[in-house]
C-alpha cells in the first residue's frame, strides 16, 4: 500500500481552507493577541471584509481593528468587548463602525482566541456582518409596538370620553345606544384608515369619505382641497368631528332635506405660527336653521376635544340656510 503524503496533503487543506475564507460572505479579520495599544494589530482581512469597509487589505494590515471606531460606537460595548478578552472569552455583540468613506454601519462580530499547544492565546479570529438593515428593521418595530401602546391607550381614554358624554347628552336609551354605536363605528374607521397606512396616517379627504361616501348621490356633496395627510393623533379627534357634523346634517341639516347640499373645502394656510390645514363646512338649502336649545354632543366636541386635542381654532355660525363651521388647525412640519 502506497504511503500517505501527509505534506502534500496538509497544503491541499490550507488552500482550500484560504478559499473558503476568501469566498465567504461573511467579513473575516485575523489579528494579534496583544490588546494594548498598538495592538492588536491586523493580520489578515479577507475580500468580504473590503466590501463591508471599503478598506483593502493592505491598508489594514498591520493597523488596529480600532481604526473602525468614531464617535457614535457605544463605549460601553467596546468594554464588555475588552473584558471579555482579557479573560480569553469568545465574544458577540453590536456596536456602530466606520467604513472608509466615513459612513456607519451596524456590525455584529464573533470573537474567538486561538490557543498554541501550551494553552497561550495567539492570535483573534473575529467574524463580522452588517446588521444595519436588521437593527433599523428592529428599531422601526419597537417604535410601532410603542406607536400602538400610545395609541390604544389613547382610545380608550376616548371611548371613555364618548361613553360620559354621550350619557349626558342623551334623553333615552335608545338615543344613547344609536349615537355612540355610531361614533365608535366612525372611530374604527379612522383606525382602519390609519393602519392600512405605512406611516401612520390618514388622508383628510379620506376621512371625509369615510363619512360622507354614502350620502353623496345627484352631486348633493362637493370636496375640494389638496392631498393632506394627517398623523394618527389628529386624525382620530378630526374623523370624530366629521362623523358629528355628518350626523347632525342627516338628522337636522342639509342632508335631511332632498335637495339640500354641502361643500367642504379645505387648503394649506403659511402663517406666523407655520403651516395649518383651514377648512370650511358651509351646508346649503337644508331646513330652516336655529341656534340649540341644549349644547349637544357635537358642539362640545368642536370645541372641548376637536379644539385641545389639535391646537385648532373652531368658528360656527347658524346661517339661515344652513350651518357654517370653519376650523384652522396646525400642522407637523414633517407632514404634507
Amino acid at each position: 500500500m502506497a504511503g500517505r503524503d501527509d505534506t502534500g496533503s496538509g497544503a491541499v487543506d490550507l488552500r482550500l481552507l484560504r478559499a473558503a475564507v476568501e469566498a465567504s460572505g461573511e467579513a473575516i479579520l485575523i489579528t494579534s493577541a496583544e490588546l494594548d495599544e498598538p495592538g492588536p494589530r491586523i493580520e489578515y482581512a479577507n475580500p468580504a471584509f473590503s466590501r463591508m469597509t471599503g478598506y483593502e487589505a493592505h491598508e489594514v494590515e498591520g493597523r488596529s481593528p480600532r481604526l473602525l471606531q468614531g464617535p457614535e460606537t457605544d463605549r460601553a460595548v467596546l468594554d464588555g468587548l475588552r473584558a471579555a478578552l482579557e479573560a480569553g472569552e469568545p465574544t458577540q455583540a453590536e456596536a456602530v463602525n466606520y467604513r472608509k468613506d466615513g459612513s456607519t454601519y451596524v456590525v455584529e462580530w464573533l470573537i474567538t482566541p486561538v490557543r498554541a499547544a501550551d494553552g497561550r492565546i495567539t492570535h483573534w479570529v473575529a467574524t463580522q456582518r452588517d446588521v444595519t438593515e436588521r437593527r433599523a428593521h428592529e428599531d422601526r418595530q419597537a417604535l410601532m409596538v410603542r406607536e400602538l401602546h400610545h395609541r390604544v391607550k389613547n382610545t380608550l381614554a376616548t371611548v371613555q370620553a364618548v361613553v360620559n358624554a354621550t350619557a349626558r347628552s342623551s334623553l333615552s336609551v335608545v338615543e344613547f345606544t344609536r349615537a355612540f354605536s355610531g361614533r365608535i363605528a366612525s372611530l374604527a374607521r379612522t383606525h382602519a384608515l390609519i393602519t392600512d397606512d405605512l406611516v401612520q396616517a390618514a388622508s383628510f379627504e379620506g376621512l371625509l369619505q369615510a363619512e360622507l361616501a354614502p350620502y353623496g348621490e345627484g352631486g348633493r356633496i362637493a370636496l375640494k382641497g389638496p392631498r393632506v395627510v394627517l398623523p394618527s393623533e389628529l386624525a382620530v379627534p378630526v374623523g370624530m368631528a366629521l362623523h358629528e357634523l355628518t350626523t347632525n346634517a342627516l338628522r337636522h341639516g342639509s342632508l335631511a332635506d332632498p335637495n339640500g347640499r354641502l361643500q367642504v373645502t379645505w387648503r394649506i394656510e403659511e402663517g406666523a405660527s407655520g403651516r395649518g390645514l383651514r377648512w370650511d363646512w358651509n351646508e346649503h338649502d337644508g331646513p330652516p336653521v336655529g341656534h340649540p336649545t341644549r349644547e349637544g354632543f357635537g358642539h362640545r366636541l368642536l370645541n372641548k376635544v376637536l379644539a385641545p386635542q389639535t391646537g385648532a381654532e373652531v368658528a360656527v355660525d347658524f346661517a339661515s340656510d344652513g350651518l357654517r363651521v370653519s376650523v384652522r388647525m396646525p400642522l407637523p412640519a414633517s407632514r404634507g
